[in-house]
């Protein structure tokens, strides 16, 4: 049983030697395996195949690639959270600031945390780590589309009070529910 005490994160991108770890993380109690991180990353083509296996597919193939696609948190040696970070042109309908380039900007679409580490902390963890991963691959700002609390849906996207306290600043509304918000790396 995990402490109530704040964790510290070690974090791993995503890559073929960390792909094992992505999936027994995203195949566990409670995790997004239905989705697989891949709403704001599909093609048009892959929507015509849209079912959970294929999703995972797809993703896979990205990794294999080398296309980036996000972090790992690990506390200890277990895999316990997941940053989708990576360049906002890899991703599709975000509705992001039109006034940057997209080879500048890379996105923040999503957070996992298994339930018995949430509320310690993970998340800004798990920004910071994302804006030097960010950095380090050539990116000049980073983007994100949180929403209020008390939205009902795109809460994976993270809350807009996290990215307050982060030193993002609200650019535009991107829908009804979520927020654009940037900084610079």
């Amino acid at each position: 049983m995990p402490s109530t005490k704040a964790q510290t994160l070690k974090v791993k991108p995503v890559d073929k030697k960390t792909w094992k770890d992505f999936e027994a993380l995203f195949e566990s109690k409670g995790a997004p395996s239905w989705c697989w991180c891949m709403v704001w990353r599909m093609t048009k083509e892959e929507l015509k195949n849209n079912h959970s296996a294929d999703r995972k597919k797809y993703i896979q193939k990205r990794v294999t690639d080398k296309t980036p696609i996000g972090l790992l948190g690990y506390v200890g040696t277990a895999p316990v959270a997941w940053c989708s970070i990576a360049p906002r042109d890899s991703h599709l309908r975000l509705g992001g600031d039109d006034n940057l380039e997209d080879e500048d900007v890379w996105s923040i679409t999503c957070f996992f945390i298994k339930k018995e580490y949430r509320k310690q902390g993970l998340v800004p963890q798990l920004i910071e780590h994302a804006r030097k991963y960010a950095k380090k691959n050539g990116a000049k700002y980073i983007e994100a589309y949180p929403v209020k609390p008390s939205s009902p849906s795109y809460r994976f996207m993270g809350f807009t009070r996290t990215f307050e306290d982060v030193d993002f600043e609200f650019v535009k509304k991107a829908g009804t529910r979520r927020n654009v918000m940037i900084r610079k790396v």
